[in-house]
């Protein structure tokens, strides 16, 4: 194997956390992650020589994987399916592990349902990107990106609550 294919391979498999929670993020079935998983690592690839290593490496992924699944999305026309969660579904878990598992499930699936936007700035969010590196990472200002997160927090509390997942 070439050295840049190695170093490649290794730099993904480094970062591949951030991989699964985009795809998670924008599909909704464990088949669809896996397919948008594969298409931003196959553009991470044909990409890869653009990188020049003036931002770190994990930074120039999230800007690939974020449109490589907006892109996904749009050449695919999927739409996000109507996810309700009874009661009784959290209330039978066994275990912490379990419960913990069901409510992050549960948060994707209301990420899913922000608008492309929102969903990639609650990404960066969850990835600890300060408000000033949200904003230069969409092209906005850091006050525009600390009112989009604001908004979208909102949204998706809303979303959670309407959904009988309440806070």
């Amino acid at each position: 194997m070439k050295v840049k294919e190695q170093e490649f391979l290794s730099r993904i498999d480094k970062h591949k956390g951030i991989l699964y929670k985009v795809s998670k993020m924008y599909m909704d079935t464990r088949d669809d992650q896996e397919d948008l998983f594969q298409e931003i690592v196959c553009q991470l690839w044909k990409a890869y020589e653009t990188f020049k290593g003036e931002s770190q490496f994990s930074t120039w992924m999230y800007r690939v994987a974020i449109n490589t699944a907006i892109i996904f999305l749009k050449k695919e026309k999927r739409k996000v399916d109507k996810y309700e969660l009874s009661s009784s579904n959290i209330r039978d878990e066994e275990s912490d592990f379990e419960e913990k598992e069901n409510q992050i499930e549960h948060f994707y699936k209301a990420v899913q349902k922000l608008k492309k936007i929102d969903k990639a700035i609650i990404f960066y969010q969850l990835e600890g990107f300060s408000h000033k590196e949200i904003g230069e990472n969409l092209g906005i200002s850091e006050g525009n990106a600390r009112v989009k997160l604001n908004r979208a927090k909102e949204k998706l509390k809303e979303i959670i609550k309407n959904q009988g997942y309440g806070f």
